[in-house]
């Protein structure tokens, strides 16, 4: 007997097995029966969907002699797939697996590179600029003093500077302070300045300085002042804070400006008296 499963499986039939005319049966020849077996193979290959309801056969009970699986019986029946069927060994598995860690680790790898936050680098330039005023009445030295601070950006993208907090001691008392909000945003991989004034004043605390600053007999005026100053920047979620201190030479005596790479001042005008 010969079994034939129709399209999809949905259909058997048993044929009965054709004999050649003319061909001996049971004559032991294994050519002629291989032959025999090839020849069936093939006819049976040739028949369409075509239902037999002979004697020797069966219909189908999943396609009950329609050759299509009803509809509500699709989630319920299950496909028989040879175990030497290609479909079950997947071919360059290994080769998958590797190139998919190595694309995940140069994903991450890129990811961290560019993403991954650097500390922002903040230099003290010094002070650029000095603008002297007296008090004469009440023995006071006021001054402006603009100082630079050059930040420099390491990162793949921009960097808010929150606040520049900065105050000037004399002697161990503080005699000027200043809070810049919001000072600047620096661009990715770029560098900025950013320029704050500081207002000192000099008074009863420290009265020889008045004399000293106001002596038309002395050409330089230096006084040392300490400078403390904090910045705060953020980037993504992350906050820092850089603090700064430094001795500063100042001329009291007149209005000056300095050099931004020697601080060595010169003066503008002559001494206010």
């Amino acid at each position: 007997m010969g079994m034939r499963l129709s399209r999809g499986g949905c259909s058997m039939s048993l044929l009965r097995e054709r004999t050649h005319p003319g061909r001996p049966e049971g004559d032991g020849n294994s050519d002629n029966d291989s032959l025999d077996g090839l020849d069936r193979r093939e006819d049976i290959a040739q028949f369409p969907y075509v239902e037999f309801t002979g004697r020797d056969s069966i219909t189908c009970p999943t396609c009950q002699g329609t050759g299509r699986i009803p509809s509500e019986q699709v989630n319920e029946l299950v496909a028989l797939i040879p175990y030497s069927d290609q479909r079950l060994r997947p071919q360059r598995t290994k080769l998958y697996v590797v190139l998919s860690v190595v694309l995940c680790l140069l994903a991450s790898s890129l990811v961290a590179f560019f993403l991954f936050p650097r500390t922002v680098v903040v230099v003290d330039a010094g002070i650029r600029s000095v603008t002297v005023r007296f008090d004469h009445s009440n023995m006071k030295v006021l001054m402006n003093m603009m100082s630079t601070l050059n930040f420099s950006n390491p990162n793949f993208f921009s960097v808010l500077v929150q606040s520049v907090s900065s105050q000037v001691l004399y002697m161990k008392t503080v005699i000027g302070t200043q809070q810049l909000n919001n000072a600047t945003t620096i661009l990715p991989l770029s560098e900025s300045q950013v320029n704050y004034t500081v207002s000192v004043e000099i008074g009863m605390s420290a009265p020889y300085v008045y004399a000293f600053c106001t002596m038309p007999s002395i050409k330089v005026h230096n006084i040392v002042v300490f400078m403390q100053t904090t910045v705060k920047t953020s980037y993504m979620v992350r906050t820092s804070q850089n603090s700064l201190e430094a001795y500063r030479y100042i001329d009291c005596g007149s209005n000056t400006t300095y050099h931004q790479m020697g601080n060595q001042p010169f003066s503008l005008d002559p001494p206010l008296l």
